[in-house]
């Protein structure tokens, strides 16, 4: 990673002290190994916090992958590849002349960077951009594209689209076959892996459920998402796969790790040859984030919003 500062804002320096005082309360870019529930506490997700206006990276508080993916047997080798797709919709920032300006935001954080974003510092570092003079829409994405990939530890890729591109936004749900139908009686509402079963000749198919619900673990606020399971194997049983996803409903997991978990739990439970775990959650404070994780060499999804999204 290049020891380089980020791109110039017209006017980027932040507010004096304000990064060494984020720092200090919150830990700054935590790039540690290892994150514990007392650091993580630390976090601005779920406390109250300032709003700052002007730019400031500090604000981004990244949590390592390495513990979480360690509790579900993963090493450094990972099982899968794929990515973090996020979207933001509240982008905005000041031209040279003070003029408003707005854009829409995806970024791509890969499956294998040592870290993720914190979401509400995410919200909060965008929204330090409102007040900010930039020269143009491509010194504010390399801004971004240069903080995400120090936070991460890995390169994130950024792209930004104007208001002349929003038209062409569309909204698509995802494809394959809904579970949502079958006649299933669900009594679990945390994660319960021996509901997984797969048997008969192989085949390959594509399974959907709109019912996941799972909570934040640090304020416990709803996160809910589409489902999408792609596979190659003996038959899974459907109903069992519904009433596994239906027990997530109250479990604590970063919508990251609740991915990785589904993948790890149906490849390991159904023998799967192939499979595809895609996840597409309802946005919260302007932004939604789109895990997914494949063996199957497929590659990253287009990012189309879903009806909820």
């Amino acid at each position: 990673m290049s020891g380089e500062g980020p791109p110039r804002a017209a006017n980027s320096a932040p507010a004096a002290g304000s990064a060494a005082a984020q720092r200090q309360a919150w830990g700054g870019q935590t790039t540690a190994a290892d994150l514990s529930a007392a650091e993580l506490a630390r976090a601005p997700l779920g406390r109250p916090t300032r709003h700052p206006d002007r730019y400031d990276a500090a604000l981004l508080f990244a949590v390592p992958r390495a513990p979480q993916r360690s509790a579900l047997g993963i090493g450094s080798a990972l099982p899968f590849s794929g990515a973090d797709v996020w979207t933001a919709y509240e982008l905005t920032w000041l031209d040279e002349g003070g003029k408003p300006q707005v854009a829409l935001a995806t970024f791509e954080v890969p499956a294998d960077s040592p870290s993720i974003v914190e979401s509400k510092s995410v919200k909060l570092y965008l929204g330090s951009f409102a007040q900010t003079p930039f020269a143009g829409m491509t010194d504010v994405a390399a801004t971004i594209e240069h903080d995400l990939t120090h936070a991460c530890g890995a390169r994130v890729g950024v792209t930004l689209r104007g208001p002349p591109a929003f038209g062409s936004q569309s909204i698509r749900e995802l494809e394959g076959e809904s579970l949502d139908d079958l006649r299933v009686a669900c009594t679990a509402y945390d994660v319960e892996p021996g509901s997984l079963s797969a048997n008969g000749a192989t085949t390959s198919q594509v399974l959907t459920s709109r019912l996941f619900r799972s909570v934040c673990p640090v304020t416990g606020q709803p996160d809910i998402a589409s489902v999408q399971i792609a596979y190659r194997g003996p038959r899974i049983d459907r109903e069992g796969l519904l009433r596994y996803l239906v027990s997530y409903r109250c479990h604590a997991g970063f919508h990251e790790h609740c991915v990785e978990r589904i993948f790890v739990d149906v490849a390991s439970r159904c023998r799967t040859e192939r499979l595809t775990v895609l996840a597409r959650f309802t946005r919260r404070g302007g932004l939604d984030i789109n895990p997914f994780r494949t063996n199957a060499g497929a590659p990253n999804p287009d990012n189309v919003r879903t009806a909820r999204q």
